[in-house]
């Protein structure tokens, strides 16, 4: 920074170099390690340090401004400075700052004695006043009359010369000033001035409540107290306000009233606080400043003093913006910019009331302090005045206020009166549907009257979070209440000229507070007080489930493809297994173990893996050997677990998929760019109406055309069959709690939830309950109570824990388990294609297989297959009905005894092996071929394993002969057919006992 004064004086040197110490020894004042530099410019001279050309009057100015500035320019420039800090003494000296400033494009901040008057603000010249401004008493007084509601008033002034201006430009339209008493004017003697006071105070005892005085010291104020006791002229109920700011050190109580209010500085501000605080000021908008755009806000964008770019923003423009919006506590009071040109530092007052002490002596009490605009009180309620009787006793009486609410669920329910038009729970409150004060005032005081005759459907029974939050807040602050809910039904916004809804009927005095779900956000806090917060949330979108019928494939849905695929995968390892471990064990059910009747081919060991995997209950061939066993089960447990889990997985994936709309947050293109009728909403004048239309401006304007009156409307058209609404956007806690009581489960909040709010109770502005209501507030949230409050309200059982949702869910019907018919379908379609591939192997494959020599051993794959390819038989067209009888014989070569017993008509030449396909198997012991006698002596024919009949001689004998060899042949035979009737009584009762473990 730069200085620059009138004169050498010492004060303002020293102040500075005060100030910079002080100020970089603040850590974290300015980023990057910088530090805070001063170069002094002084009309003597210090040292090598160029000069500020301040000449009294100044010749190089008003001869030559181009050469004072191209100095001046040069001086900035060289030494890199940001802002240049002066110390004005007259209004010439003020617009010669005025002009460098514009001309260089620096920011210059002004400490002056007393503030100038200027036509029009300059952005980059600022300027601070070291004289408490007037406008600040007048602040003060008027937070006083609008905390106590006295709006209607009058002025004393004490002193003829003394400026009531500001006073007068802070009144607004709720304030009546009445008549403005002037005493100043020869009123030397008592007599005159009680007559004149006697005059005035009569006149304005039936429109006038309070008396603020100006311009009295305490010696005038005691006199006009004195005078007007003594003859009886001061009225007991008129309220008296000192508007002067006072010391506290000079305030006496002899002579003065009870219930007298003053205000005084906290502290005494001194010239050096005003210096450092405007460096200050400097210091923390470069430090802002630099964390945006460093490059523009350190480095001087002015190289060349006779050519400056105008279409670029230069560094001291760029540094001027955040200069406006710099607040801080500074040593001075709250610094903060007005009207873009004024460095405002506004004092912290301190308020007392003339009260008595214990023993009943009078004394100055302090019942709060003015900060940033707000009374805050040190104690609960602001006192009832002193009644002015007899004994000077003050008799306080009970605080009684209008509260106003809107229905929001579940802080504020409303429910009909009993039969006598009462409560017998919640809260009186009446649903007027205006919010004209005047009927309020009349259905208030028609209500607390004897004869009660306010119509009955005006009446509810309001309940709910919010309601019990003002039952505890009353009951602790000792105050009464009338409730009654807004009459638009509007949280409130600016519309057509003025706010609507809460806000519009705090700022009308139509109510004294506003209890329910009340966002707090930056265009409200403007304009109404809000209390801390007492419930948080944020903003968040509700959508809609929809219910779909399960798809055709969704009977595979428990298990993921990958596990369906490495079981199959698993079953065919585990028959190749099977198969190798029974065909190589000694033991296994094959042609050369233990002579089995049967073989377990891979057909077999696929048609086991199959039976355990589904449960299938045919008779199957289990393998023999005890590898194959013990594979067997292990399977058995795989699958065991495997059908365990699909069962436990099948009722939760059948009942068909929950579909929604899905979005990310408000920042979802479905939302910023929608299309095919995608349609989302948010209450009207709500706070996230409000939101919307500030962060996203073209959104708000689409979506303007579905926006509903109140929540319950937006949840009814998300529910709504069609559907109305495809999103609604409204405040988390609200939405949460439609979907934990939503009875048909279909309600879903979707996304990150964004702009984070928080519910306070709102209050007129500059109103002496909010900090006494946030400390409560703050005491109840480390006490608990605010939890007990969420507990008993929003304890509701979700959706997903009901009993009923879940019997619902499970009765499926035929549709969910549409994909199995149509498998089945399609089953039935594969098994005639599978038929005709039988055909087609049967009449084209095993014809080309057999021709080959090799290929035909194939039972360790599959029976059938190898029967068809090995057997020996030929079919014929001459053999309707053959039956053979084979049997284990042990004569001769050991070959077959065969007996031909049908009747075999014209084809009596031929003889036809037909073993039993259940026997292919076994290995048959030969017999002696036995030959009958020949009619017409033909050669008889053996028959070999084959199946080929093979002729021999016989010699010829005596017939005698021939029939002793016969009868030794019938003996032989019936032994041997004794044997094979044995054998068969033994293979039918095998069969028997084995036919249910055939293939």
């Amino acid at each position: 920074g730069a200085a620059g004064e009138r004169r050498p004086a010492p004060p303002p040197r020293d102040a500075l170099l005060l100030a910079v110490a002080n100020l970089n020894g603040v850590a974290g004042l300015l980023p990057y390690n910088l530090s805070l530099e001063v170069v002094m410019a002084i009309e003597a001279g210090l040292g090598d340090l160029p000069l500020f050309p301040f000449s009294s009057p100044s010749a190089s100015w008003s001869n030559d401004p181009v050469s004072f500035l191209q100095s001046l320019c040069h001086t900035v420039v060289v030494q890199g400075v940001s802002a240049i800090l002066a110390f004005p003494q007259s209004r010439g000296e003020m617009l010669e700052l005025d002009f460098v400033s514009a001309a260089l494009r620096i920011p210059v901040v002004s400490i002056v004695l007393g503030e100038f008057p200027r036509r029009s603000p300059n952005p980059l010249h600022l300027q601070m006043s070291l004289e408490n401004s007037l406008s600040s008493d007048a602040e003060v007084t008027f937070s006083i009359l609008a905390m106590n509601n006295w709006f209607n008033f009058s002025l004393m002034l004490c002193q003829e010369e003394w400026n009531i201006t500001d006073f007068l430009t802070q009144q607004s339209s709720k304030f009546h000033l009445g008549s403005i008493i002037n005493i100043t004017a020869n009123l030397t003697s008592t007599s005159e001035l009680l007559n004149y006071l006697q005059f005035y105070l009569e006149n304005i005892k039936d429109t006038t409540s309070t008396m603020v005085m100006f311009g009295c010291d305490m010696e005038k104020t005691r006199r006009i107290f004195e005078i007007t006791t003594r003859f009886g002229v001061m009225r007991p109920e008129l309220h008296w306000i000192i508007g002067d700011a006072q010391n506290v050190e000079e305030l006496r109580t002899e002579g003065l009233p009870l219930g007298l209010i003053a205000h005084g500085k906290t502290t005494q501000a001194v010239f050096e606080h005003y210096v450092q605080d405007a460096m200050e000021l400097v210091a923390r908008a470069v430090a802002a400043a630099t964390m945006i755009q460093p490059e523009l806000a350190l480095i001087p964008s002015t190289t060349n003093c006779m050519d400056t770019d105008e279409r670029n923003i230069t560094s001291g423009q760029y540094l001027s913006k955040f200069l406006a919006n710099t607040t801080f506590d500074g040593l001075s009071g709250h610094i903060k910019v007005k009207g873009s040109s004024i460095v405002s530092s506004e004092n912290n007052f301190f308020i007392w009331n003339l009260q008595h002490d214990p023993v009943g002596n009078p004394m100055w009490t302090r019942l709060g302090s003015w900060q940033e605009g707000k009374i805050i009180m040190d104690y609960g309620i602001w006192p009832e005045q002193a009644q002015r009787h007899k004994n000077h006793m003050q008799h306080p009486t009970r605080l009684h206020l209008r509260v106003v609410t809107l229905i929001e669920h579940p802080f504020v329910f409303t429910r009909d009166v009993d039969d006598e038009g009462l409560c017998p729970a919640g809260q009186l409150c009446l649903d007027p549907l205006t919010n004209d004060s005047a009927v309020l005032d009349n259905l208030f005081e028609t209500l607390h009257r004897g004869n009660d005759t306010v119509p009955i459907e005006l009446k509810k029974c309001c309940y709910g979070y919010c309601i019990d939050l003002l039952e505890k807040l009353a009951e602790d602050m000792n105050f009464d209440f009338d409730l009654y809910i807004v009459g638009d039904g509007k949280y409130g916004a600016w519309k057509n000229g003025h706010w609507t809804g809460l806000v519009g009927d705090l700022l009308a005095g139509t109510a004294h507070m506003a209890v329910t779900s009340f966002s707090i956000n930056t265009a409200r806090s403007q304009v109404i007080d809000f209390t801390s917060p007492f419930f948080s949330t944020s903003l968040g979108i509700l959508v809609r489930t929809r219910d779909t019928a399960a798809p055709i494939g969704a009977f595979m849905w428990p298990l993921h493809w990958t596990m369906w695929l490495g079981i199959f995968v698993a079953l065919h390892i585990t028959a190749i297994f099977l198969t190798l471990y029974e065909w190589k064990s000694p033991f296994g059910m094959t042609p050369k173990g233990r002579n089995r009747n049967k073989v377990f081919s891979f057909s077999s060991a696929l048609n086991v893996c199959y039976a355990i995997l589904f449960g299938r209950t045919a008779a199957i061939k289990t393998p023999k050997c005890w590898t194959g066993r013990f594979l067997m089960n292990l399977w058995a447990i795989f699958c065991l677990f495997c059908l365990s889990t699909y069962t436990a997985n099948l009722a939760a994936v059948m009942v068909g998929e929950k579909i929604y709309e899905e979005l990310s947050g408000i920042h979802d293109p479905k939302l910023h760019h929608p299309s095919q009728g995608f349609r989302f909403g948010t209450v009207r004048e709500s706070s996230a109406e409000d939101y919307v239309r500030q962060s996203f401006p073209e959104m708000h304007e689409y979506m303007r055309r579905y926006n509903v009156p109140a929540t319950p409307d937006g949840v009814a058209y998300l529910k709504h069959d069609p559907e109305k609404l495809d999103a609604f956007i409204m405040d988390k806690a609200l939405l949460d709690y439609e979907v934990s009581i939503d009875a048909d489960c279909k309600l879903l909040t979707v996304g990150k939830p964004f702009a984070i709010e928080g519910y306070g109770i709102g209050l007129p502005p500059n109103s002496p309950l909010t900090s006494n209501i946030s400390d409560l507030i703050s005491q109840y949230k480390s006490h608990g109570f605010m939890d007990v409050l969420h507990d008993k309200w929003y304890k509701v059982v979700p959706c997903g824990k009901r009993s009923f949702a879940v019997t619902e869910t499970l009765q499926m019907g035929i549709k969910h388990f549409s994909g199995l018919f149509v498998m089945l379908c399609i089953g039935f379609g594969l098994s005639i294609l599978t038929t005709i591939g039988e055909h087609i192997v049967y009449r084209l494959v095993l014809p080309r297989i057999k021709k080959k020599s090799k290929m035909k051993y194939w039972l360790h794959t599959s029976q059938r297959l190898h029967r068809a390819l090995n057997s020996s038989f030929i079919e014929d067209k001459c053999q309707p009905k053959t039956k053979r009888v084979e049997k284990r014989s042990h004569v001769g070569n050991s070959q077959h005894a065969v007996w031909n017993t049908a009747n075999l008509g014209n084809c009596h030449r031929k003889k036809y092996i037909c073993t039993d396909e259940g026997q292919n198997e076994v290995t048959i012991r030969q017999h002696q071929d036995i030959l009958l006698p020949q009619v017409r002596r033909e050669t008889p024919a053996s028959l070999t394993t084959n199946g080929k009949a093979e002729s021999f001689n016989i010699p010829r004998t005596s017939v005698m002969q021939e029939l002793m060899e016969l009868e030794k042949q019938i003996e032989i035979i019936k032994q041997e057919l004794q044997l094979a009737m044995d054998r068969k009584s033994e293979l039918e009762e095998y069969q028997r006992t084995n036919r249910t473990a055939e293939p």
